[in-house]
């Protein structure tokens, strides 16, 4: 292998040293994914401390679709930190968050006149659009669905679906109603659907927003029927709800278009954005139509660090990488080399029955009865054990954890990618102890 090398027992030795260490002081339920510890990274790979080097197909989760130290951002960065480190732009603002605004506002360009709002992480950033919606139609309920993700913070959190671990213990804040979401597999729910079961559920008049992934992250990579976002806008704008757009993972060119919801020609009011925004520094923001924000009182909203000008002036970079690099175009395109290879392992490999995603944000989803749709939990967290001690760091998803999904920066080169699907593909092989479906004869 020419990109991953695997040096020592996983985790090694120096990666054990930490572990110890960690396990005095350190919270316990802040559990991670590798059993190893980074020393640095670049691109799409990563070493460890005890030099094995791996590529990761999580991204971050999420938060490097520009790979991992960008020269150019580091630039800005150094550039920046020489300067000032923070000011709190609500006392002494600065020019990186003007910027930066402006960008993402022609990114977001539409029918209506956009505004920026910055804060530090997708969670914040999706609590924020809650605000500014309650607050600009004076109402209090949210409308979400089944197999969201939209945080961890108690509001973000009920509107989260996952009740463990993410719920468990903790409690929920009130005004939350969930929808079922579209699934062939699990139900009947057509696009026109919604209104009706909005209607059976909550007053519209009493709706504030519905909240929604364009895809759905944590949930396991879902992607909505056709015509279902265009049915949430019509029945949104009928009963004067807002539509919101939950871009923190699916955003900044997974898809093939920067904002996901730009696949089906949909204008939500508000945008969330956050994990790849900055290329890994906390950063999020709330991106709408300006007339929301202006019908908030002066500093109703705000963060001591949201927006700090060493996000920003990664972020200003991140943009211009991705104009730059063409990294939109690359997002299809590599969408193409694993779908085909995605599809190879279904033909192979009977545990797996089903690839979706858009662009570069694909998964597959592991079953044991095709006829039930029974997760297969195990072999899917099998393959991700043997993924990771043979140099592929790989996601799981789903409220059953058994999907894979790909969150790999879009710079990974076509050399790293082939070399890491191989080894995803040895890696469903080991875990299923299965034979691959052989062929058939050809005619």
């Amino acid at each position: 292998m020419k990109h991953t090398l695997i040096k020592t027992e996983i985790p090694g030795p120096e990666s054990k040293a930490l572990s110890a260490r960690r396990k005095v002081s350190s919270a316990s339920p802040m559990d991670s994914l590798a059993p190893f510890y980074i020393k640095k990274g670049f691109g799409a790979a990563i070493e460890d401390v005890d030099g094995n080097r791996f590529l990761d197909f999580t991204g971050g989760w999420g938060c490097l679709v520009t790979g991992y130290s960008p020269e150019s951002v580091v630039r800005a960065v150094k550039a920046q930190a020489e300067n000032f480190l923070h000011s709190d732009f609500t006392v002494i603002p600065y020019e990186p968050w003007v910027q930066l605004s402006e960008m993402l506002a022609e990114k977001a360009r539409g029918t209506a006149e956009k505004a920026v709002a910055f804060f530090n992480s997708g969670a914040e950033a999706v609590e924020n659009a809650v605000k500014i919606a309650r607050g600009a139609t004076r109402r209090r309920s949210i409308v979400v669905f089944e197999g969201a993700f939209h945080g961890r913070t108690l509001l973000t959190m009920t509107m989260t679906h996952r009740p463990m671990p993410y719920k468990y213990l903790f409690g929920t804040a009130p005004d939350v109603y969930r929808l079922p979401y579209p699934n062939p597999r699990k139900n009947k729910y057509a696009a026109e659907d919604f209104e009706k079961l909005l209607l059976e559920n909550v007053c519209p008049e009493d709706v504030a927003a519905v909240v929604i992934e364009p895809i759905q992250g944590e949930g396991g990579f879902n992607v909505p029927p056709e015509g279902f976002l265009k049915e949430i806008r019509r029945v949104t704008s009928k009963y004067g709800i807002l539509m919101v757009a939950d871009e923190v993972q699916s955003g900044y060119g997974r898809t093939g278009k920067f904002f996901a919801i730009q696949n089906w020609g949909v204008e939500p009011d508000l945008i969330t954005l956050g994990k790849s925004i900055a290329g890994g520094l906390p950063l999020s923001a709330v991106v709408g139509d300006k007339k929301l924000f202006d019908a908030l009182p002066k500093s109703s909203i705000g963060s001591t660090y949201g927006g700090n000008p060493l996000g920003c002036a990664a972020a200003i970079e991140i943009i211009k990488m991705i104009d730059e690099q063409k990294l939109l175009e690359r997002a299809v395109y590599l969408g193409k080399i694993i779908r085909k290879r995605f599809e190879g392992f279904k033909g192979k490999y009977p545990a797996i029955k089903e690839v979706r995603g858009v662009g570069a944000m694909l998964a597959i989803e592991f079953i044991k009865d095709e006829e039930s749709w029974s997760p297969d939990t195990e072999t899917c967290q099998k393959v991700i054990q043997e993924a990771r001690d043979n140099g592929v760091i790989l996601a799981g998803a789903g409220l059953h954890k058994n999907v894979i999904r790909l969150l790999l920066p879009l710079v990974i080169t076509d050399e790293q990618l082939v070399e890491g699907l191989d080894i995803i593909d040895k890696a469903i092989g080991t875990a299923t102890k299965a034979q691959p479906r052989k062929p058939k004869a050809k005619k």
